[in-house]
């Protein structure tokens, strides 16, 4: 059957066509809404992400983590903070862990909460560590290291180039050190790096032990040598005495710790104080005796500094005993036993009088007598007592060549006793050196780190300052040769002479040195300067031309690594005119300068004070810390 198809398209009508368009419009809409809110949702979500995003990466680029122990410390160091500071440390008193010097170095504030924040890498487990506080870390031991330096290295007469690049840090007093990669080796713009071999001092290889040593001049004959191996064993020996940390304030700490103090008769110790107006012929020292012997008070230095004398640190240290928080009053109790004998006052009262030398000894006679008379001397020899003596060790070893001073430690009884002076004797393994008393004693952590702000910022206009007198009547000392040097350098050096007064007033010393980057130390009357620890107190690095000025003495207080904190020039060399001490400290770079200073400043300091009689201190250990913690140490190890 046929089918009829037509072409023609359907209509549709015009009220389908309207409602088709008017659902197209909608669903148009309706997918426009539906992207807008999906986008509108993306934007609020996604802006809020990015910007916790953006703060992590900030975070972490200013922040780091240290393992001391078995504690994981947050760490944030500041564009004005030359070290890292943990958020952490406040359960640890001790805890301070060094930054590399990527900016300028500033001290640490007490205050941190508004500091900027920067970055540090920390390195490998390692070395022994170096007693420290808050503020101070440091190496001791076999620990070599530098400051942008390079050493030249002798091993078996073999000459190498090699560089040390390692520091050595301690995060804990009681814990082991953390090395720190020394990763910035970009200096300064105005730093160069030198493969200036360092002349005056180098490691030596102990054929016996294998380990380094350091050694500043090469012995002329084999008695020299033996000489000076003995002077090397005693320093490791005391080194191994020395204290990393302390147990203050916590639960025991003083257990088996506990210090007696003999109640001498007032003759040995007090009453010598008061011949005070007669003690020497051109000075009275009665005003030296003030304030617990600080002194009078300076007051346009600031907090806590006073008219110290040098000799003083019997009294003070006898102060600072008697409020120890070990003391115990039963001998039976007592691990360490304190003779307060004011043996370098009864020196000095006797040095520059014409008296016989049976009158110069009858009180080291009758203190040694007093003292055989007790069961706890006898009981261990004197081997846990310990006399602290505010003179140079030779001044209490008179003999048949010299005149002056006491036989006090050529008594037989003496050898076993510690022996505590501000120079020792190399050859005597108690004889153990303590710094001099400088002008500054602060009481309370916040007086340090004031102080360290004060230094570590200060514009230093001196290249070199050098305090002091010549000495012609010494023919072996290069203190004209210094003068005359730092004389021609006008704009380079500056020359304070103590000759003519210049030094009696400590503002004019103390204010010079901070003024200057370097301060020549050259021996004296003897080999060690009080001026030393002025100038370091000071933030000045000391140019040390002698080891028995600093570097054969203080080994609890100061590193065997004398790079970090000093300059050594050869005297010899000085001498024979073969070094110009301005123009080789002219070649040091800003760089070098500034991490020393830092080391120094923030922590070396506070362990080479001695604070006030009143002094508490929670995150800092001064002189009398360092000094009793380790003393206590030697005890428990050798008795």
């Amino acid at each position: 059957m046929p089918v009829s198809i037509s072409k023609r398209r359907p209509r549709t009508s015009k009220k389908s066509e309207t409602e088709k368009s008017e659902k197209t419009l909608k669903d148009s809409r309706t997918c426009c809404n539906n992207i807008c809110s999906i986008f509108s949702r993306s934007i609020l979500y996604r802006v809020p992400l990015t910007i916790i995003f953006l703060f992590l990466i900030y975070l972490w680029s200013t922040s780091t983590t240290a393992i001391s122990g078995h504690v994981v410390h947050i760490c944030i160091s500041s564009r004005k903070l030359n070290d890292l500071y943990c958020l952490t440390a406040g359960s640890q008193p001790a805890l301070r862990v060094p930054v590399n010097n990527f900016t300028k170095p500033f001290s640490e504030d007490v205050v941190r909460s508004k500091e900027e924040k920067n970055v540090v890498v920390l390195g490998k487990d390692g070395d022994k560590g170096f007693a420290k506080n808050e503020t101070f870390v440091g190496e001791r031991d076999s620990d070599k290291s530098t400051v942008g330096t390079s050493l030249n290295v002798i091993k078996n007469d073999t000459s190498t180039g090699e560089t040390f690049r390692e520091r050595v840090f301690v995060l804990d007093q009681d814990s082991k050190p953390i090395h720190e990669e020394n990763l910035d080796s970009v200096l300064d713009q105005d730093s160069k790096p030198t493969n200036e071999i360092d002349r005056d001092a180098f490691v030596d290889l102990d054929p016996e032990t294998g380990e380094e040593r350091y050694r500043y001049f090469k012995s002329k004959d084999e008695s020299e040598e033996t000489a000076l191996k003995a002077v090397d064993k005693y320093l490791q020996i005391q080194r191994s005495w020395l204290s990393m940390g302390s147990n203050r304030g916590k639960p025991g700490s003083c257990e088996g710790k506990g210090v007696y103090v003999y109640d001498l008769p007032s003759k040995f110790n007090k009453d010598l104080l008061g011949e005070c107006s007669d003690m020497v012929p051109w000075a009275n020292f009665c005003s030296y005796f003030k304030n617990d012997a600080f002194g009078e008070l300076i007051e346009n230095l600031g907090i806590g500094w006073f008219r110290t004398h040098q000799y003083a640190l019997e009294p003070i240290f006898h102060s600072r005993v008697l409020k120890h928080p070990c003391r115990v009053h039963d001998e039976t109790q007592a691990k360490l036993f304190y003779v307060p004998f004011y043996g370098g006052i009864d020196v000095l009262r006797w040095h520059f009088k014409n008296v016989s030398e049976d009158v110069k000894d009858i009180l080291a006679i009758e203190v040694v007598k007093w003292l055989g008379s007790k069961k706890s001397w006898r009981k261990n020899a004197g081997k846990d007592h310990v006399f602290v003596l505010g003179k140079i060790s030779w001044d209490f070893r008179r003999n048949d060549k010299f005149s002056w001073g006491s036989s006090l430690l050529e008594m037989q009884e003496m050898k076993n006793p510690t022996k505590l002076l501000i120079e020792r004797n190399p050859w005597d393994v108690n004889d153990i050196a303590i710094p001099h008393p400088t002008y500054f004693h602060p009481k309370t952590d916040n007086d340090i780190a004031i102080w360290q702000n004060k230094i570590i910022g200060k514009q230093r206009r001196n290249l070199i300052s050098f305090a002091g007198g010549a000495r012609p009547g010494k023919s072996d000392s290069i203190r004209t040769i210094l003068i005359d040097q730092c004389k021609s350098s006008p704009n380079q050096c500056r020359f304070l002479n103590c000759t003519d007064g210049g030094c009696d007033k400590p503002e004019s010393v103390i204010e010079l040195f901070r003024d200057s980057e370097f301060c020549l130390q050259p021996p004296g009357d003897s080999p060690t300067r009080k001026s030393i620890f002025d100038s370091l107190i000071s933030g000045c690095i000391p140019v040390i031309f002698d080891p028995y000025s600093a570097y054969y003495q203080y080994t609890w207080h100061l590193p065997e690594d004398h790079r970090r904190y000093s300059v050594y020039i050869n005297k010899e060399d000085v001498k024979t005119k073969k070094v110009n001490v301005i123009e080789k400290l002219m070649s040091k770079t800003l760089r070098e300068r500034e991490d020393m200073r830092s080391y120094i400043v923030h922590e070396l300091l506070p362990g080479l004070v001695y604070g006030d009689s009143n002094a508490k201190f929670e995150r800092f250990r001064d002189a009398f810390d360092i000094t009793m913690d380790s003393l206590l140490r030697k005890i428990a190890k050798t008795v």
